[in-house]
Parts: structure tokens; sequence; C-alpha cells
């Protein structure tokens, strides 16, 4: 049985929609608020379980009551979280977002300075019951380490390659697939034109490399090609946490060994239909809608 690990970050959103972004100081009034777990791996996590793959959240916690919110939510979905650590006498990590009518969103983070960042402890997981190790860059340390036992166990990962005030390189270079965001791609390489950027991007690891554009889909090398994903047309609602399901969902598709334009029209099918609800995980398909909907665009 297919089984995934997602390694990384956990974080309490707190979204508040708005007609418009917020373009200086001052006072503004949201027409609705929503309170939902979030963060890159454990959304992953979330989108995996929606489509009916065994999966693992390994990540830290606090001890307070916003994580406990934050597992029990995780294990509403069926997200097996007996491989995350629990810090005593320990703040969680948490987020304001502001999203506006088009689905744009501000997301202001927090994350918790009481949350030691030492990853030895995950040498006492097994990693090679895993068919795919996926980790996000918010906690470098955690991602590294277990890469590297992935490595060990020869199981490949997939790193979340976003928007963190570390060098991701290291990651980068271990990772058998990287799937950029815009932003933490111009980030790594400096470059704004996509292209570029990936090309170098290319030249840091012996593996995969993708980076997802939003509204005009996603790029990714094959064979030394640069090939492309159109995006899928949809009611946006609310973008909050589509990359990191197209993550969760690319990882599912891989681990099933699916082909990589095959892996990649899939995930970007899972991510689409995530943008039509508000919230980071509300609008997450599970398999039977996801090929349902795939099936419109045959």
């Amino acid at each position: 049985m297919t089984r995934i690990a997602c390694v990384g970050i956990t974080v309490q959103d707190r979204i508040y929609s708005l007609n418009n972004l917020p373009d200086g100081g001052g006072k503004y009034q949201s027409n609705q608020y929503l309170e939902t777990g979030g963060g890159p791996a454990a959304t992953a996590a979330v989108a995996i379980a929606q489509l009916g793959i065994d999966v693992d959240f390994i990540g830290r916690v606090g001890d307070d009551s916003c994580g406990n919110t934050l597992l029990n939510e995780l294990q509403s979905w069926g997200v097996n979280t007996a491989f995350c650590r629990q810090y005593p006498n320990s703040r969680s990590s948490q987020s304001a977002i502001l999203v506006d009518q088009h689905g744009e969103r501000i997301i202001v983070n927090y994350p918790s300075p009481d949350l030691d960042t030492d990853a030895r402890w995950l040498e006492s997981i097994d990693f090679s019951r895993y068919d795919i190790v996926l980790a996000d860059v918010r906690w470098h340390e955690g991602t590294l380490k277990s890469f590297e036992l992935a490595r060990a166990a020869g199981v490949p990962t997939l790193l979340d390659a976003d928007m963190t005030p570390q060098d991701i390189t290291p990651l980068v270079a271990l990772a058998d697939h990287a799937v950029f965001s815009t932003p933490g791609l111009k980030r790594m390489t400096g470059q704004d034109d996509a292209q570029q950027a990936l090309k170098l991007a290319a030249e840091q690891t012996n593996g995969k490399v993708y980076v997802t554009l939003g509204g005009e889909g996603s790029l990714w090398i094959e064979n030394g090609h640069m090939c492309q994903q159109t995006a899928f047309s949809v009611n946006v609602v609310d973008t909050t946490g589509a990359g990191d399901v197209f993550h969760g969902a690319m990882a599912a598709a891989l681990a099933e060994q699916m082909p990589t334009d095959q892996a990649i029209r899939f995930a970007s099918a899972v991510a689409a239909m995530k943008c039509t609800q508000a919230g980071g995980r509300a609008g997450i398909p599970n398999r039977a809608q996801t090929e349902s909907f795939l099936s419109l665009y045959a």
C-alpha cells in the first residue's frame, strides 16, 4: 500500500476576507472570517489523504491550545500525526491571511521561536516505509535530515521550494523533485524570467525541477527540454494553500509512478479545484472528484 511522509510545518491560519487588499495603513473591515489549519507540508498531507493515500505528517507544534487544535484537525482529515513532536510550554506557529474578492492574498506568518529546530530525532523514524518523502523549506533542518534519511533508504524526495530567509540550495541539491513557487525560484536564482531561472536551478541538482506560475500554469524541464502545463480555468475564490495542495497531489502522483506530464496535469487539477472554496483545505477534492474534473478536459 502506498504511503507518503510530509515533513515540515503546520500553522494556524486566521483568514480575513475583504473586497480589496490594503494599500496602506488604516482600519479595514473583513466581510468573512475563517480559522483553519495551514502550513505547506501539513496542507500537502491533507491533500494526499483526500486522494485516498496513507500519509504521515512529521513536524513540530507547541503544547498550547493552538497546537492541540492543529493536530486534531489533521487527524480529522485522516492524516497520521503519531510522528509529530509537541514541545512543552511552547507556542505554535500562526498566520494572518488577508484575501480579496479575486482570491489574491497577503500572508503574515509568525514562526514560533519556541519550537526547537533540531532534527536529530527524525533518525528514530524508519523512512524506508515510504514511497516518497515531501518536505517544505520552513523547517530547514528537518528537511535536510529527512532527505538524507530518505536517500539512504532509497526513497525519492520532493521539495516544496518556496520562499524562506535561508539558502535552499542544499535542499534542492538533495531533492529528486524540486517544485518551486515563482517567488522561491526567483529568490534562489536571482532571475525574473521563469525559464532562465529554471535552467539555473537545474544546474544545482541531479533531480528534476519544476515551477508553478499560478494562473499561467507550470513549467518543468524534461530531458533537457522546457515543458509547460496550462492552468485549468475555474472560478477562483481563494488561492490560499493552492501551492501546498499542488505539491501534495504531485507527491501522490509520483508515488503512484505516473509519468511526469500526467503527474503535473493531475496536480494542477487538484490545486485548481481547491481554489474554488475559501480556506487552504476546504476545497481539496477527493480522488473521484479529481478524475471527474479531469474527464471534462480529456
